[in-house]
């Protein structure tokens, strides 16, 4: 099992290129669904989870050719409408072939999701959005079962923003019979960034971007090609390792203006930034000073962002106040960070955090993905060795993030342990 060891207390500088957002290019492979034919996709990072996705389609009988960031999907001769188990418990991002499957086919199988352990992600509001569009659900020995000869257009009502739900309706409405209004929409920018991809085959999308989209159905979709936006949570990953291990990152092939709550947090911390079209440079010169933050959805904090932002804020100078209003178990990183020596006091959803001077190296155990990368950073301004167990986590979201970290300074090595048997 592969673990990273860092030695921590070097100051980060130089250039990193930002990959392919994971958020973005999960919903995307899903899209080649609708597709009688083919679709490409560039910009798709090397990742677990984008494996794993590709893996699902290509069982489903989704031929791939997949070159040096990007893919090319053929879903003209689909066999198999059936999402199963072994694959969908490692990623909830499994549920999104459920709209494509069945405004297509007629019906799909899906097994009722996994993915890291942050929380209750119920997929009610899926299924509820697809009854209103005229699909039968059904759950059948851990299975979502949909089935409709033709999904009609509705009016949506979600009763709370989910991003994956909003994505999984409006793939199954850009095939519906008839207009789809979707109310209270996630305005991520992943979901613009799928309605991009969906026009660009021949949906009629409006609105993506705002909490209300409309969606005109079409009988066919037709092949096209699309390039994935940039991961905002891994710029703001290595924002944060800057603000925290000090010294000068230029980050390229990103988008700013999808960074605006994370760069204003990492201002009050003391990183002096600048951006430009697809750039984004940052400095830091000592500690940083302590920020309250509170996550939310889009255009609000990220709760992505919470682990790394708690990192900086673990050796900031002075106190503040975390508080996660996303997920309820996303402090589990807390008990982590405090056997490298933070001062953090955890009760409910929220967290108090003292800044100390320094952390110390230690033995960790990454709990889920953005965990990882919040206590990778923490490692990097820890005296001493820490490892950094489990991180495959880390895999899932990250391309090779301990790689990009070497290459601007970073004292980091991936380790395999031989698992006897």
């Amino acid at each position: 099992m592969d673990k990273l060891l860092i030695h921590g207390g070097r100051r980060l500088n130089g250039e990193v290129r930002i990959s392919g957002a994971k958020n973005a290019a999960l919903p995307i492979l899903c899209a080649s669904l609708l597709v009688p034919g083919t679709f490409r996709i560039d910009n798709v990072p090397a990742l677990q989870d984008t494996d794993t996705t590709l893996k699902l389609l290509e069982r489903m009988g989704v031929r791939s050719v997949r070159e040096s960031g990007g893919v090319t999907l053929d879903a003209s001769s689909v066999t198999h409408l059936e999402a199963a188990y072994d694959l969908v418990k490692t990623m909830r991002a499994s549920i999104l072939v459920l709209g494509p499957l069945v405004a297509r086919f007629g019906e799909a199988r899906v097994s009722l999701p996994g993915g890291c352990a942050i929380g209750q992600r119920p997929v009610d509001q899926h299924i509820k959005g697809l009854q209103l569009l005229g699909a039968e659900i059904d759950i059948e020995h851990g299975y979502v079962v949909a089935r409709a000869k033709r999904l009609r257009g509705a009016r949506i009502v979600t009763d709370m923003v989910t991003v994956t739900g909003t994505e999984n309706l409006m793939m199954a409405a850009v095939l519906a019979e008839g207009e789809t209004v979707i109310e209270n929409a996630a305005r991520e920018p992943e979901v613009v960034d799928l309605a991009q991809a969906l026009v660009a085959l021949g949906a009629r999308i409006r609105g993506a971007g705002t909490d209300r989209i409309v969606i005109e159905g079409v009988s066919a979709l037709h092949g096209g090609s699309h390039r994935v936006m940039s991961d905002r949570i891994e710029a703001g990953t290595f924002l944060c390792a800057v603000a925290a291990a000090g010294g000068e990152l230029r980050l390229t092939g990103c988008q700013p203006d999808t960074l605006d709550a994370t760069l204003d947090k990492l201002r009050e911390a003391g990183l002096r930034i600048e951006t430009g079209a697809d750039w984004v440079s940052a400095s830091m010169s000592g500690r940083p000073k302590a920020f309250n933050l509170r996550t939310a959805p889009y255009p609000g904090l990220a709760t992505d962002m919470q682990a790394q932002l708690m990192a900086v804020n673990c050796v900031a100078e002075g106190t503040s106040v975390i508080t996660e209003t996303i997920f309820e178990n996303r402090f589990m990183h807390v008990q982590e960070m405090s056997r490298l020596g933070a001062d953090i006091d955890a009760q409910g959803n929220t967290a108090v955090v003292r800044g100390v001077p320094a952390l110390s190296g230690a033995i960790v155990m990454a709990t889920d993905l953005r965990a990882s990368a919040g206590l990778v950073i923490a490692g990097l301004v820890a005296q001493g060795d820490t490892l950094v167990d489990r991180i495959y986590h880390l895999d899932r979201g990250y391309e090779r993030m301990e790689r990009k970290l070497a290459s601007v300074g970073a004292s980091i090595e991936r380790v395999r342990t031989v698992v006897e048997s």
